[in-house]
């Protein structure tokens, strides 16, 4: 089974509760999983998958919680060629920055090497109030692949 740590990048709770109904999923199929609301890469396992559940906050902004994970990212430039990630991103499509906050830090990922697992859902609060339920969807399309 497959090891899987979700990093979260929330400010109103929304990404926090995908990524804990994520982890739910997962763990019921077997799978190890660890919410990190505060991402150190000190403390992530650079070949296990990285599941990134953030919103975007402000004019495309990132979450301020996870905002010192990205600039640890940005500084430390880590060898990342072994680190596969898959991002769930949520906002609001009435914003023109929609989904862009964690466009930043998947962009500082690819930079260092990381690779895209699957392709990315952007969930519309707009459409999918409860965004638990598209991300779970998402999740289940190529949960199998692990």
């Amino acid at each position: 089974m497959a090891k899987v740590e979700l990093l979260v990048g929330t400010t109103l709770g929304s990404a926090e509760y995908v990524a804990d109904e994520m982890s739910a999923q997962l763990n019921d199929l077997g799978h190890e999983t660890i919410v990190h609301l505060a991402p150190n890469l000190d403390d992530l396992d650079p070949k296990s998958l990285w599941l990134i559940a953030c919103s975007t906050h402000g004019a495309g902004d990132l979450p301020d919680n996870i905002v010192p994970f990205m600039d640890e990212i940005l500084a430390k430039k880590p060898d990342l060629l072994t680190t596969q990630f898959a991002l769930c991103a949520i906002g609001d499509s009435s914003y023109d920055t929609f989904c862009q906050g964690p466009e930043k830090l998947v962009e500082a990922l690819a930079l260092c090497g990381a690779q895209v697992f699957v392709d990315k859902i952007q969930i519309d609060v707009q459409y999918d109030p409860i965004p638990e339920e598209p991300a779970l969807a998402w999740l289940s399309g190529w949960q199998d692949q692990l």
